[in-house]
C-alpha cells in the first residue's frame, strides 16, 4: 500500500476540483487529484457543453426556417443527427485539453484515476494508495435523479449522461422534468425536428420569474413542444411505439424517455462519515466559509448542496483557495446569476419580482423595458422579449431578463449588484450603439425618468436658472 503525503487531496475533476487544483499547483503548493471518470467532469462530458453544442446547432437550423422577414427564401433544413452528434463530439474534444491528465501533471499536479474513500479524518484510500493531506476538498459534482415512478425500471432511460450519445433521431422524446435542462433539451430536439413533449409536475421554470418564463415557454410552444403543466408523470409502461408515460388524465406514447428531474450530490462512494463529514438531503454541510464539520475538508459546486452552476463552482474554488493557502478568512457570496440557454435566453441575478416583494414591500419599484425597443433587436428582427428591473432604495436588487443573449447581458448586472452600485452609476455607463445592453441603461434610466421629466420642482428649477444663468 503506498503511502501519499501532500499538502492538498482535491476529490472530483470537474470544474471546481479543476480550479482548485490548478490555482494551488501553481502556487506551490503540492496537491493530488483524485477523480474515477472522465477528467473535466459532468460540465464537459455531458452538461454544459455539449448541450450548448446541440443548442448552436438546433438554432442554425431554425433560422433556415424563420429568415423569410430579412428577405431571405426560408427552406426546410435537412439535418443529418449523427452529424449533429459529431460537432458535438468535436466540441467536447477541442476543450478537453484544456481539462486534461496530461496539463494538470505538466502543472505538478499529482493526478490518481480512482475512486477514492475516506478511511479517517486525514485520509483518503485511492485504490492501492492511502493519501494523507494537511487539507481535502470534497469536488464529486453531482448525478441526474431518476424518480422512483412505478415501471420506470422496465424501460430505457436517457438522462443529460447519455442522451449525447444517442446518434439516432429519436421520433418523439417524452422529457419528465420542466426546469433548465428539460426545456433548454426540448428546444434543442424540436428544432431538429424530433417531437417533443415535456411533463413538468408543477410549472415550467418554476424558479425564474413567472412573467419572464412565459415568453420563452411561449416561444417553445409555438415551435411545436408541447408542455404539459400541473401533471406529474405516474406511471412509466414499455410498449410496441418505445415508451407510455401516464401524466394527470393523459397518456403520452414516445420512442425515447429523458429523465431532467433534479440532481442530486455524488457522494455516495466516498463514504464521508469516516472523515467526520456531516451531510444532509442535499449535500455535504458546509459554512459560510464551505469548510464542512471536519476542518481539515472542504466542499466546492455541487457536493456542496447550493445551487448547480458550472460557474458558482469555479467561484467556490476561489474562496477555498484563498483559505487553504493564505489562511485567510473568506466566504462565498450569495448573488450569483444563472442562465437558461434556450432562444430567447432566460437571465436572473438577485431577487425576482415575487421575492423582491416580499423582502421590500412598498418600497420597491419595477422598471420594465421591452426587448423591442432596442435598434439592434428591431435590425435583426429578434424583438421578443423582456428587461426587468427591481429596484429599492435607489439600488438594484434583481434583473430578470428573457432576450437574445440575456446570458450576455446579465454580466453588467452581476457586477453592479456584487458592488452595490446604484442605479446612476449604470444610467451613466457609456455604450456602444447599437447593442442590446443598451436596454440594461434604458432600463436604469427609466428609474430616473419621472423623477426629472414630471417634476415640477425640477421644472421650476430649470426655468429659474435659465433667467439667471449668462
Amino acid at each position: 500500500m503506498e503511502r501519499i503525503e501532500t499538502d492538498l487531496c482535491v476529490i472530483g475533476a470537474g470544474s471546481g476540483g479543476l480550479s482548485v487544483a490548478a490555482g494551488a499547483a501553481q502556487m506551490g503548493a503540492r496537491v493530488v487529484l483524485v477523480e474515477a471518470g472522465d477528467m473535466g467532469g459532468d460540465c464537459l462530458n455531458a452538461g454544459c457543453v455539449p448541450s450548448k453544442a446541440l443548442l448552436a446547432a438546433a438554432k442554425a437550423a431554425q433560422a433556415m426556417r424563420t429568415v423569410g422577414p430579412l428577405g431571405i427564401r426560408p427552406v426546410e433544413p435537412e439535418i443529418d443527427f449523427a452529424a449533429v452528434k459529431d460537432h458535438v463530439a468535436r466540441t467536447i474534444a477541442a476543450i478537453a485539453p484544456h481539462d486534461s491528465q496530461e496539463r494538470f501533471e505538466g502543472l505538478g499536479v499529482r493526478v490518481l484515476r480512482d475512486w477514492g474513500r475516506f478511511v479517517s479524518p486525514a485520509e483518503l484510500r485511492v485504490g492501492e494508495r492511502t493519501v494523507t493531506a494537511r487539507r481535502f476538498v470534497i469536488a464529486t459534482g453531482s448525478r441526474p435523479v431518476v424518480p422512483s415512478i412505478p415501471g420506470i425500471d422496465r424501460v430505457e432511460v436517457l438522462t443529460n449522461e447519455t442522451i449525447f450519445a444517442l446518434r439516432e433521431r429519436p421520433e418523439h422524446l417524452v422529457i419528465i422534468g420542466g426546469g433548465p435542462v428539460g426545456i433548454e433539451m426540448a428546444q434543442a430536439h424540436g428544432r431538429l425536428g424530433v417531437r417533443v413533449t415535456v411533463i413538468a409536475g408543477h410549472k415550467a421554470l418554476p424558479k425564474d420569474d413567472p412573467e419572464l418564463s412565459a415568453i420563452v415557454l411561449g416561444r417553445l410552444r409555438a415551435e411545436g413542444v408541447e408542455i404539459l403543466e400541473g401533471a406529474s408523470a405516474a406511471a412509466v409502461d414499455p410498449c410496441p411505439e418505445g415508451i407510455a408515460v401516464t401524466a394527470g388524465d393523459r397518456r403520452i406514447v414516445g420512442s425515447h424517455l429523458l429523465v431532467a428531474a433534479g440532481r442530486r450530490p455524488a457522494l455516495e462512494r466516498l463514504d464521508p462519515a469516516a472523515a467526520g463529514v456531516e451531510v444532509t438531503a442535499k449535500g455535504v454541510k458546509v459554512g459560510p466559509d464551505l469548510r464542512t464539520s471536519n476542518r481539515r475538508v472542504y466542499a466546492v459546486g455541487d457536493a456542496a448542496g447550493g445551487l448547480q452552476f458550472t460557474h458558482l463552482a469555479g467561484y467556490h474554488a476561489s474562496v477555498v483557495i484563498r483559505s487553504i493557502l493564505f489562511g485567510l478568512p473568506s466566504k462565498a457570496a450569495a448573488l450569483i446569476p444563472h442562465v437558461t440557454y434556450t432562444e430567447p435566453e432566460l437571465a436572473q441575478i438577485g431577487l425576482t419580482e415575487a421575492e423582491a416583494r416580499e423582502r421590500h414591500g412598498s418600497r420597491l419599484e419595477v422598471l420594465r423595458v421591452p426587448v423591442s425597443g432596442s435598434d439592434r433587436a428591431q435590425a435583426e428582427g429578434a424583438t421578443e422579449g423582456l428587461v426587468k428591473l427591481m429596484v429599492a432604495r435607489g439600488r438594484p436588487v434583481g434583473v430578470s431578463i428573457a432576450a437574445p443573449h440575456a446570458g450576455e447581458m446579465i454580466g453588467l448586472w452581476a457586477m453592479a449588484l456584487a458592488s452595490g452600485a446604484k442605479l446612476s452609476t449604470v444610467a451613466g455607463v457609456v455604450l456602444p450603439y447599437p447593442t442590446l445592453n443598451e436596454l440594461s441603461k434604458r432600463a436604469a434610466g427609466a428609474y430616473f425618468s419621472p423623477r426629472l421629466f414630471d417634476s415640477r420642482l425640477v421644472g421650476t428649477a430649470v426655468r429659474t436658472l435659465q433667467r439667471l444663468l449668462p
